[in-house]
């Protein structure tokens, strides 16, 4: 029997184009078992070969879980045009076609089907827990509710005059104008450190996604702005207090930053309808360390893991 993973690469349709996935296989995979599934959304700005692939989809697969992680729509290798257009409604329905894919599996059970999110991942995964009910228990690694970011940080806390350039912009585009495309981060530390930013969420964000730490092909850290006014009038948490009943497990680092993960985290967690309900909180450690250095990684798999075993697996921590 093998005792390393397995990592297939898979597409399936979506609305009206398809999405490009990594399949994670437990050690010992048997296509005649049937196996408890997770799906993993990647944060804003990344895509699937990064920490919500190559570090929490990889270390649920090594628990036994199969785990499916996908790029975004108009994003990494899934398709949709144009591209890097980031629209939670769009976000969370990616993740319910991921369901329907795992549902598909001969290998997959059905009825015990989860998910995990990183950044703005976790708070996509707990609106999609929220509205699909597939969705058995619900991990969010320092989630960020991006309609608060976007229309507090992105919009340097002036929404209207925000919307009000973005209508601008798209206006010019469907006059025949270039697009929009901003990358959302500096060239490097020292570039951001010059611009006088200061912050630690978006200097650590700078050093995952622009150096050889995290950086991969497709994770562009790139965002159609002229789209993003969809985000404006968007919460990761409506109607958390009624709908969502699942198990939620919560996992922040004690270092807040502008990105507001810390603050989002104690938000969702008393919000939510769900009996079982825990919060983690990775003392010392920050955003940005729950993407992947082992140590406060560790800290949040050490419950992820035995959270996702008792509520798909039935085990008892």
């Amino acid at each position: 029997m093998t005792t390393s993973i397995a990592i297939r690469t898979v597409s399936y349709p979506n609305l009206g184009w398809d999405t490009a996935a990594d399949l994670y296989l437990p050690p010992g995979f048997d296509e005649a078992k049937e196996y408890p599934a997770i799906v993993s959304t990647h944060p804003i700005g990344s895509c699937k070969e990064q920490t919500a692939g190559n570090v929490y989809a990889k270390g649920l697969a090594r628990e036994g879980f199969v785990v499916l992680v996908h790029d975004a729509s108009f994003q990494g290798a899934s398709g949709g045009m144009p591209r890097f257009i980031e629209d939670p409604a769009i976000r969370v329905s990616d993740i319910r076609f991921a369901v329907d894919y795992l549902q598909s599996l001969p290998y997959v059970d059905a009825a015990r089907v989860g998910a995990i999110g990183v950044c703005a991942g976790g708070a996509y995964t707990v609106h999609a827990g929220i509205t699909d009910h597939r969705l058995k228990a619900l991990a969010s690694i320092t989630g960020v509710n991006y309609g608060r970011l976007i229309r507090e940080g992105f919009a340097q806390f002036k929404p209207l005059e925000f919307v009000e350039n973005m209508a601008r912009m798209r206006t010019e585009e469907a006059q025949g104008g270039a697009r929009h495309v901003a990358d959302l981060l500096p060239e490097s530390v020292e570039a951001g450190r010059r611009a006088g930013l200061a912050d630690i969420d978006v200097l650590e964000a700078t050093e995952y996604y622009k150096t050889a730490r995290g950086r991969q092909p497709n994770g562009a850290t790139s965002q159609l702005m002229s789209f993003s006014s969809a985000a404006m009038g968007w919460d990761a948490f409506l109607n958390a207090e009624t709908l969502l009943t699942q198990p939620l497990m919560v996992v922040i680092g004690s270092k807040p930053g502008a990105f507001g993960a810390y603050r989002d985290g104690w938000e969702i967690y008393g919000r939510a309808a769900s009996r079982e309900k825990q919060i983690v909180v990775a003392e010392g450690w920050s955003h940005y360390d729950l993407y992947d250095k082992p140590e406060p990684v560790a800290i949040a798999m050490a419950q992820v893991v035995p959270f996702f075993k008792s509520t798909l697996q039935g085990e008892t921590p």
